[in-house]
């Protein structure tokens, strides 16, 4: 049964840009434990457990979910969005919508013509973005101008599904549950005694080129980070595990080795896991992340990085899947982790 923090992680909307609802529920959970939580004016909450220690660790996972922003309304009073982030056009088909305006948010669908209606051409075709529209049902261009504005951000309606076996299901499990992970994993630490400094960030702006994670990387100058996201579960069907080995969901964090992970933050990772008994999945990967592990490696002079990626079927969709134990299980580590990090431990390859 997922937690409360959880839950008001995944209903919470909030794309890139328009973070602040989601960083507010953040920042009321940290405050309960932390010895200090403060916002930067990019928008990262940081939250800090022992900020005077020597060694200093960041924890890292995004706030923002993938999202469209509104560009146009029609003569209709149709809505015309661009994306903020990387959508498959397809899935938005049919999706039920949330405009976040200044007046709060309103519900809306996104659609094209029906299929009776396609021509043989398009019924076989992917539709453009400017192919579709959002109706929050608007008598007319003028209606909708008096709710709606320039610029507001669109999200799927919020949901949360629980499945069997301990899996949940719904929007923005990328990367509210790496969120989940770092602040309990911070919680946990806070109640030890920890020799180093431990700051967990929610950064902004991921989707969009990993812009939060730049900006507190180099604020916070940390010795060691563990950036936190989703990774591809490969255990449904239609994957190559030939290509992309083989992540399971409910088979515990994936800790990344490879370029972007520092061999020694990998190995303090994997003696760790074996000494408190939490089982781990292994992923290789031979190029940078394409998540804030990238941009935090080569902050300033560079950064002895870690990931730990959590299993999540059907990435960058309404109905994404997860299993709640691994995120139990990765907060376990990451703190323990951190526990285990002394002034005399050393990063250098």
């Amino acid at each position: 049964m997922a937690d409360q923090f959880l839950k008001d992680l995944l209903s919470t909307p909030g794309t890139s840009g328009f973070e602040q609802q989601i960083q507010q529920v953040i920042r009321d959970f940290a405050g309960g434990f932390a010895d200090s939580v403060e916002t930067d004016v990019h928008g990262n909450v940081i939250a800090a457990v022992n900020p005077g220690g020597s060694r200093r660790i960041l924890l890292d996972a995004h706030c923002d979910q993938i999202g469209l922003i509104v560009r146009h309304i029609d003569d209709m009073g149709f809505i015309r969005v661009n994306p903020v982030g990387g959508w498959d056009m397809q899935i938005l088909l049919g999706q039920k919508m949330l405009v976040h305006t200044s007046s709060g948010s309103i519900p809306g669908v996104i659609a094209r013509k029906a299929i009776h209606l396609l021509k043989e051409s398009e019924r076989k075709t992917v539709p453009d973005i400017s192919e579709m529209w959002i109706d929050i049902g608007s008598l007319s261009a003028k209606e909708t101008a008096e709710v709606v504005s320039i610029g507001d951000s669109v999200t799927p309606t919020p949901s949360l599904t629980e499945l069997r076996n301990g899996r949940i299901s719904g929007v923005a499990m990328d990367d509210r549950t790496g969120i989940w992970v770092i602040m309990t994993a911070l919680k946990m630490i806070s109640e030890q005694k920890p020799s180093a400094a431990v700051f967990a960030v929610s950064a902004v702006q991921e989707e969009i080129g990993l812009r939060g994670a730049q900006t507190s990387a180099y604020n916070i100058n940390p010795d060691v980070a563990i950036a936190v996201d989703v990774t591809h579960a490969t255990d449904c069907p239609g994957i190559d595990q030939n290509a992309y080995g083989k992540i399971s969901i409910g088979g515990g964090p994936v800790v990344v080795r490879g370029a972007n992970a520092n061999p020694r933050v990998f190995d303090l990772l994997k003696e760790t896991a074996e000494k408190h008994d939490i089982t781990i999945q292994i992923n290789a990967l031979g190029r940078p992340a394409s998540n804030d592990g990238a941009a935090i490696q080569v902050s300033r002079g560079g950064c002895a990085a870690g990931l730990v990626t959590l299993p999540n079927r059907y990435m960058h969709t309404p109905v994404e899947v997860v299993a709640e134990s691994d995120l139990e299980q990765s907060a376990k580590l990451i703190a323990e982790f951190c526990l285990a990090v002394e002034d005399s431990t050393s990063f250098i390859p």
